[in-house]
Formats: C-alpha cells, structure tokens, sequence
C-alpha cells in the first residue's frame, strides 16, 4: 500500500478475560465513552487499511454485533478452539483475501490507548527498514508478567521469550532463563510482511509451557529465513498497555481522561479543574469555553465556542451552542441553543430543544419539550410533550401535564404567551399567539390568540375567623392589634378580575368556614 497504509490490520478480539469477574465480555467494558473494543478498531481504522478484521470468540454473540455497529465495514473471523495468538491471527488471516500482500498489522481489542500515530509510525518503520516483522517494544523498569525481547549484537530481534517459558527455563538451568533479566517487552503489537507471516504460522505447533499456538514464534522462523526482525520501541508504554481487570481499567480511564482534558485545554478550552472533569474520547468543544469543577461531558456531545459549562454539570450526547450557559445541569439527547442560559438543577431529558436566547431555569424538567428563540422557563416547572413558542414565559410552578394514564399528549404554548404561576396545562391544550393563561388556572381547553384564560374557584375572605377558631394564638393577637374586624372601604364584592394572578374577585363574607353567618 502507498503513503505507509497497511494492506491489513487485525485486531485481536477472542480472549475470555477471566480476570475482569464480568458477565460482560472484557472488551465490551467502556472507558472514555467507547468499549476497549471500539477504540481499537478506530485506531486501527484511522491508518486506513485496505482491510480491517477482528477475531472474535468468548461471548461472540455480543462481541460481534457491537464490531459490526462501531464499523460495518470490519470482517469478522471467528478463532477455533486452538488456544493462542498465533491461531487467532491465522483466523483473521482466513477471512482476508489469499493473495494479499504488503503489511499486515496485528493489535490487540483490550488496549485502549494505542493511538492512530503509532499505527502508522509502526508500519512507516518496518516498510522503511524492508523488515519481515517489527515489533512495538518498551523498556519497563517492572516488565513482570511481559514476554521479553532477546536481541542480537547488532540491535535485531532474535526471538521473544514469553515470561512463563523463561521462568521454566531458568528453573531448569536453561539459556532462555537470562530473558527474565530483560527489561525491553514485547507489547504484541506487530508490522508483518504478508506472505512471511502466512507461510511461518503454517510451521507453527503449540510445544511450550502454556500449549499454545504463539505469534512471537513468527520472529525466529523469519530469522530462520534470513529476513529481518526489528523492534521499533515507544517511549510512552501506556500506548501498549492492556486491560485484563477491573483496576487496570480504572487506571486506562483515568489516563485516557488526562490526555483528552489536557489536549482540549491546549486547543483553547479552560479547564478550571482538570483532576474533576471527565471529556468522552468523542466529545467537541470550541476555542475560549470554560469548564467549570465537576463536569461530565459524555457521549457525542458537543460544545460551541465561548460557553460556559458547569459546575457540577453531567451532559450526555448533548448539543450546546456558541456562548450558552449550563450550571449544575444533569441533560441527555438535548439541543441547547446559542447564548441559552440553563440551571442550576435543571433536568434535560431526551428531545428538548432550547431555542437561542431561552432559558430553563431551576429545578425544570423539560422531555420532548421545543423551546422557541427567547423563550423562558424560569423555575419549578415540568414542560413534557411541549411547543412553546418564542418569547413565551412560564411561571413558576407550572405543571405540563402531558399522560393521562394511558397515552401522552402534547401542549403548545404560542409566541410571546405567558403562563401565570402554579398552573396546570392538561394537554392536549392549545394555547394561541400572544395569550395569558392566569396563575393558578387549571386549563383543559384551548385559548385563543389574545384571550385571558382564568380557571380557578372565587376567593372568599372570612371576617372574623381568626378571632373565633384560633382565640388566645398568637396569630389572633397580631390580627386585633392589626385592627381585624374593621370594615375596609376597600373591600369589594363585584370586581372584575385584574390580570393572570388577580383573575379572581377580592371579597368578604360575613360567614363562619361552614357557610353559617
């Protein structure tokens, strides 16, 4: 392939993964938005490759579906019951065209941090140097539990000793037993020339200490062959660094975390706190937005430039616009429009739309709710199954009241309406361009452009209550000192409701609570 593409890359997928103590397959486990699967495939997807394959195994029922979902154009290759990386490599081998030439890259699902760049650095080294085989090595000052690379005088890679034959070697007075004082490891990731690694894995058995079918057993046979065998080594060992349990995952996460803050903050983004702000391997965000403490941002969300998010903020595969503001904000599946304001406490559920300019203020609740440009829904509110349309306000404690039990219904509120506090809209309700609704108003019908809707009972004040049912209180005593009782030439009985929270007439009854005079 041209300008250092591989021909091929397999991505090893089949092992069990015992140590995870998981009912979900190792590779399906997630760290930074994606499965360990997932980030495989799109590193090794990224060196554009004539052809991709993943050899699946343990749970393929669940594997296989997720690959073909994060790329539909992999080929699965399905590993036999030979144990060994050797035999899942031939398995992905099987699933390739038999004439393939060039490079074959081979990777590994459970390492998430191998990047795209070292793909290519790998294939453009071993191209380069004419090598049958290159390998990804580190220098670890631990390389415990690492199959450890042998070289020759003249720097080439003589074989690899896998950590288990070594110690048996040692324990037996043989020469692999040096291997175990070597620091250089083999992080399993290989550049081969196509038709050596076909011809040396049809020469390969499983005589070893593990009775496997060992990959590493290619480098000796291309040795044998007079090709060369070269290491091409990555200072940054976390790039070749696998998951095999559930604080190894933790300790991937939290690094992958690290690299993506840290690469955003040098793109232009302020990061108020790194060490509490968690960035998915998918996520955007512009030039001069600040991230506050706290914050989540997960998914496919996606942040315009100059906003303000958190803190104490969690979106997930949410869309915020240039310059809006999102403070201690739990939304999912949301649009939230440029310079909108949102928060504190407010709760975005899926299929809200904030319009630019709107606002959602604290403690709402908003599902399936179109917020228009300007809009306004300030506090204590829940707006499901809602249209409002631009410019309207809602007041506060406002209830859309969108399910009837067995169906839900839509409200649509129009331009420049607004809604008094503590109402209910029984949807399905309608209400028109430039209406009121008056608070505390409990509307089941629509209302037409212009019109006051008023739905409440008629307020009646009770002279003398106070003085009767609670006597001795020390509410009683601030009423007789406030002169309770005494005829108002402000009481009235006949006037007209005065606007959305006066829609009802102020007026005495000279009556006991029961109705008695």
């Amino acid at each position: 392939m041209s300008e250092n593409r591989p021909a091929a890359v397999i991505v090893l997928a089949a092992g069990e993964g015992t140590r995870m103590k998981s009912t979900t397959p190792k590779v399906l486990h997630p760290i930074g938005g994606r499965t360990l699967v997932g980030h495989a495939i799109h590193a090794a997807r990224g060196t554009e490759p004539a052809h991709l394959a993943v050899v699946v195994r343990h749970q393929r029922e669940l594997v296989a579906p997720l690959v073909s979902e994060v790329d539909p154009a992999a080929l699965i290759a399905d590993q036999d019951e030979v144990k060994g990386t050797g035999r899942a490599v031939e398995c992905g081998l099987a699933v390739l065209p038999p004439d393939l030439v060039g490079t074959v890259l081979v990777t590994y699902g459970d390492v998430p941090l191998l990047t795209t760049a070292t793909l290519r650095a790998l294939t453009a080294a071993h191209e380069e140097s004419g090598n049958a085989v290159t390998v990804i090595t580190s220098v670890l000052d631990d390389p415990s539990g690492y199959g450890r690379v042998v070289r020759d005088a003249d720097g080439q890679v003589v074989k690899i000793v896998e950590e288990k034959d070594a110690r048996a070697a040692r324990e037996n007075g043989e020469a692999d037993g040096a291997a175990l004082d070597i620091r250089e490891i083999n992080s399993g990731i290989y550049a081969f020339d196509a038709q050596v690694l076909r011809d040396s894995l049809s020469q390969i058995g499983t005589d070893n200490a593990q009775g496997e079918k060992y990959l590493t057993d290619v480098l000796g046979l291309a040795r044998q062959a007079g090709r060369a065998v070269r290491a091409h080594v990555v200072e940054d060992r976390w790039q070749s660094e696998g998951v095999n349990d559930r604080v190894q995952l933790a300790t991937l996460g939290r690094i992958l975390n690290e690299r993506i803050v840290e690469g955003w903050m040098r793109a232009g983004v302020t990061v108020v706190d790194p060490a509490t702000t968690w960035i998915d391997a998918d996520v955007t965000v512009g030039q001069d937005t600040v991230i506050r403490p706290g914050t989540q941002l997960l998914g496919a969300t996606t942040i315009g430039a100059g906003a303000v998010i958190g803190p104490d903020t969690t979106l997930t595969s949410v869309e915020v616009g240039d310059g809006a503001t999102v403070v201690r904000t739990q939304a999912e599946l949301a649009i939230i429009g440029p310079g909108a304001t949102v928060g504190p406490f407010s709760y975005l559920r899926p299929g809200t739309e904030l319009g630019a300019r709107g606002k959602i203020g604290g403690f709402v609740e908003t599902k399936n709710a179109v917020i228009g440009e300007g809009a306004k829904v300030p506090h204590l509110t829940y707006a499901g199954d809602a249209t409002i349309g631009e410019g309207a306000n809602i007041g506060a404690g406002t209830i859309f009241a969108n399910y009837d039990g067995v169906e839900k219904h839509h409200t649509t509120i129009g331009r420049h309406s607004f809604v008094g506090s503590n109402s209910v809209l029984v949807a399905p309700v309608d209400v028109g361009d430039g209406a009121y609704v008056g608070a505390g108003s409990a509307v089941t019908s629509d209302v037409d452009p212009g019109q006051i809707a008023v739905s409440r009972a008629r307020q009646r004040n009770i002279d003398g209550w106070v003085a009767r049912k609670r006597p001795g209180t020390g509410t009683a005593e601030a009423a007789e000192a406030a002169g309770a009782g005494r005829a108002r030439p402000t009481d009235r009985t006949d006037a007209p409701p005065s606007g959305p929270d006066q829609g009802g007439t102020r007026h005495t009854a000279h009556e006991s609570e029961g109705g008695q005079a």
